[in-house]
């Protein structure tokens, strides 16, 4: 059985949306008063079970003046997350489908954060106007503030499209770069990104050292940037996803037994999304799992997970970007096809349904608190 699609009021969804409604004068779900400038930070891999866990390394965070815990998106994984946050619909409709999305007209498994080009187009891939583009079309100035390596990449075309991208090396720099953004405009919408805490936790756990000194730098910058804020000002801080480390001991290498009638595999460790060849039984591939990973996977077929709304109302186009079989671990164990997978070395982990995962913060500061 699946678990329940909503779990929270609010989601990832409504955040970026919500404070456009501010900057245009009007009222969203999320209540904000109006504002001249309104930010977002998103900070990659922060989700509310892990904060909470470390609370003594985010004090300036925890103190918000109003603070909710919200939920990601279905998988809950950047590339999604990221696409849904931008354009403020469900992945059902911008169809940017898990780390390792799936191009049914090219028989083909695509990396969706990096594997841009060729004749995979940003612009038709991600089918939907971003908040930013909605935004400049009624003159409110928008921008992206992030690392300088992500500036021209094709998954910032697709999902940053209609915000002027600027460059800053850390989460303080970047935060210096908003305040210069308020110094020169009238009124604005800008959105920032710290991938520094991701980064930390894939390569140490969020259990280590180097994750909680992550945590502890958002916090500290934070703090900083939220104490200048002026009156006609607010900050959402908020993730992407959260995450829960996986040993590699925890590592299930896929029986080949379980692969027969498999054409493709998208999505991540955490959640496979399995692509059947045509003349494959699906019904027979899907007990075959069940009765293999029943015990420590949630296990779906796509019809049952898109008539359950996990995707939010779906496009025609999209649906076929979404695996036959769905696979979502909910044991902490990550699904890997190759016992030599590079991939193997990443401890913190996410994608699927479990609260570590997909249970995020809405931090609110400034004339937002």
């Amino acid at each position: 059985m699946l678990p329940a699609v909503k779990s929270h009021r609010f989601s990832l969804t409504d955040v970026l949306s919500n404070c456009l409604f501010s900057v245009r004068g009007e009222r969203g779900n999320l209540n904000l008063p109006f504002v001249q400038h309104a930010v977002v930070l998103l900070v990659d891999g922060l989700g509310t079970v892990a904060l909470d866990a470390h609370r003594g390394y985010a004090r300036r965070l925890l103190a918000a003046p109003r603070s909710d815990v919200i939920q990601t998106v279905f998988p809950s994984t950047t590339a999604s997350a990221l696409a849904s946050l931008t354009t403020g619909v469900l992945p059902g409709m911008h169809g940017l489908i898990g780390y390792l999305g799936f191009d049914s007209s090219g028989d083909r498994v695509i990396n969706q954060l990096t594997g841009w080009g060729g004749d995979l187009d940003p612009g038709t891939w991600q089918r939907v106007p971003t908040l930013f583009e909605q935004a400049t079309a009624v003159g409110i100035p928008t921008f992206a503030v992030g690392p300088g390596r992500y500036r021209d990449s094709g998954f910032t075309a697709a999902v940053l499209r209609g915000a002027e991208y600027r460059a800053g090396d850390s989460i303080a720099v970047r935060l210096a770069e908003v305040r210069r953004i308020h110094g020169s405009y009238d009124r604005s919408l800008t959105y920032v990104y710290a991938p520094e805490l991701d980064v930390a936790a894939h390569a140490s756990g969020i259990a280590s050292v180097a994750w909680s000194s992550a945590l502890e730098e958002v916090d500290e910058a934070v703090g900083a940037f939220a104490a200048g804020l002026g009156p006609k000002a607010g900050l959402l801080v908020t993730g992407d996803h959260g995450g829960l480390d996986i040993p590699r001991d925890d590592h299930v290498i896929v029986d080949s037994g379980l692969l027969a009638g498999v054409r493709h595999v998208s999505g991540e460790p955490r959640c496979i999304a399995l692509h059947l060849e045509p003349e494959a039984d699906a019904v027979e591939v899907l007990a075959r799992w069940q009765a293999a990973e029943g015990g420590r996977a949630w296990i779906a077929t796509r019809s049952e997970a898109v008539d359950a709304g996990f995707f939010g109302d779906v496009d025609p186009d999209v649906l076929p970007r979404i695996g036959d079989i769905l696979v979502a671990a909910r044991k902490r164990v990550a699904y890997y096809l190759d016992e030599n997978d590079r991939g193997r070395s990443m401890i913190g982990q996410h994608g699927s349904l479990t609260p570590e995962e997909a249970h995020i913060p809405l931090l609110r500061f400034g004339a937002f608190g």
